[in-house]
């Protein structure tokens, strides 16, 4: 289905906004520093007195915090609801997530204003790399799903490596088994809700760019080794794999690449000057050698990234943790194509090395608006500010997510960078 275009009322405020967006990844100066909006935006729910349990059960809810904090805020992006899990509640209960934890859930297991949390544990066991490797779509079915979904436990009684031709018995029977029937019933209503969710997401999504601002992010991806290390063996047991199973490990990185390089090849949605967006989890400094990083995770990595400009987008490549010395390999990226996050990183440094090759942003340090002063936030903004913007190829942002503050600190934050910002 191709990309429809739908006309916009506010189409010169959408268009001026997105014009500095692609000024600064093109390695120029636009009129002003552009402020990213982050997608993780908690405060905007927080200000109106919502929790986050509220808006994961309350999609409607979340949609008019999202309205206020772009109308007074005036970020430089929008964005929609899906980010922090907004209205899914109901939907991961009824699948009954194992593997994260929200706010809201059933016997309220983390606090009701809290971000949804990731319960790491091994899908793959060290006695199933071979199975994995030959038969992944079997075992991603009967094994991996049913790990992380309880709704999906049946799927156990299932063989697909089966000779369905010669004996089709082998899986009518587990179709006939009442588990895997009430299973059935749940997953059709569970689809009906999900069709109705993206249907009201995508629907949001379009009113948001209604409003003057763009909502550029297109299309998610994977680094292939951080899939492996968050899903399949968790950190430690990635970790050791390295050095136990290397060939197991490579074997499997180098699959899922061509699986992620095809998903970005297919994706439908994806509009030429948009954003591919690429969260790299387990490249920061010191958690892998640079012999290890560059060999597991920079070279597929960067098939991702040409497969993202092969669509004509703008890869987003979101790093989390220390990334100071792994700014040599983002030298490697292609000039002026690629924005570049940063949650920690010398920016000044970041700046030099990467100037003339990447559009740099991050590093605004969040927990600075809860607990840190109005002065202290206009002074780190101007300091970042005059570290960056000279020149251009920069965009202002939070080292994460927008999580919560003062509200006098955010009002000076975006008074700051919008009048401090200008060329």
């Amino acid at each position: 289905m191709a990309w429809e275009a739908v006309p916009n009322p506010n189409q010169a405020a959408y268009d001026e906004r997105l014009a500095r967006l692609h000024t600064c990844v093109a390695l120029k100066e636009p009129d002003r520093v552009p402020f990213l909006d982050p997608l993780e935006n908690m405060f905007a729910y927080f200000d109106k007195g919502l929790t986050m349990a509220d808006v994961l059960y309350d999609a409607d809810k979340a949609k008019g915090a999202i309205r206020s904090f772009l109308t007074e805020f005036e970020p430089d992006m929008g964005h929609g609801i899906s980010a922090l899990l907004e209205g899914q509640g109901p939907m991961l209960e009824k699948a009954k997530c194992k593997m994260w934890r929200w706010a809201g859930m059933p016997g309220d297991e983390i606090p009701r204003d809290s971000i949804h949390q990731f319960n790491e544990y091994p899908l793959l066991y060290e006695d199933e790399f071979r199975e994995l490797i030959t038969s992944r779509g079997s075992f991603g079915m009967t094994k991996m799903l049913p790990r992380v979904w309880e709704l999906l436990e049946p799927m156990k009684y299932f063989d697909f490596d089966a000779p369905f031709v010669m004996k089709p018995e082998l899986n009518a029977f587990a179709f006939a088994n009442p588990e895997v029937q009430e299973m059935i019933q749940e997953l059709a209503a569970l689809a009906g809700m999900w069709g109705t969710y993206w249907g009201d997401a995508a629907g949001f999504k379009t009113e948001v760019e209604h409003m003057g601002y763009p909502v550029p992010y297109d299309l998610f991806a994977m680094v292939p080794f951080d899939f492996y290390s968050d899903y399949l063996r968790g950190t430690m047991g990635a970790s050791v794999d390295l050095y136990d199973e290397p060939e197991a490990v490579l074997e499997f990185v180098e699959q899922q690449t061509e699986i992620g390089v095809a998903a970005i090849k297919n994706n439908q949605w994806a509009r030429p000057g948009n954003i591919g967006m690429v969260w790299m989890h387990k490249g920061m400094d010191g958690f892998l050698s640079d012999e290890h990083y560059e060999q597991f995770y920079w070279k597929p990595f960067m098939r991702i990234v040409d497969a993202i400009l092969e669509r004509g987008m703008i890869p987003y490549l979101f790093t989390e943790g220390k990334y100071n010395t792994r700014l040599k390999f983002l030298q490697q990226l292609p000039p002026g194509k690629c924005m570049v996050h940063f949650e920690h990183v010398d920016m000044a440094e970041a700046k030099k090395q990467l100037g003339d090759i990447a559009c740099i942003t991050g590093n605004f340090p969040s927990f600075l608006l809860e607990n840190g002063t109005k002065q202290q936030v206009i002074d780190e903004a101007k300091r970042l500010l005059d570290t960056c913007a000279p020149g251009g190829g920069y965009m202002f942002a939070f080292d994460g997510g927008l999580y919560g503050g003062k509200r006098e600190n955010v009002e000076a934050l975006y008074a700051t960078v919008r009048e401090y910002g200008v060329y």
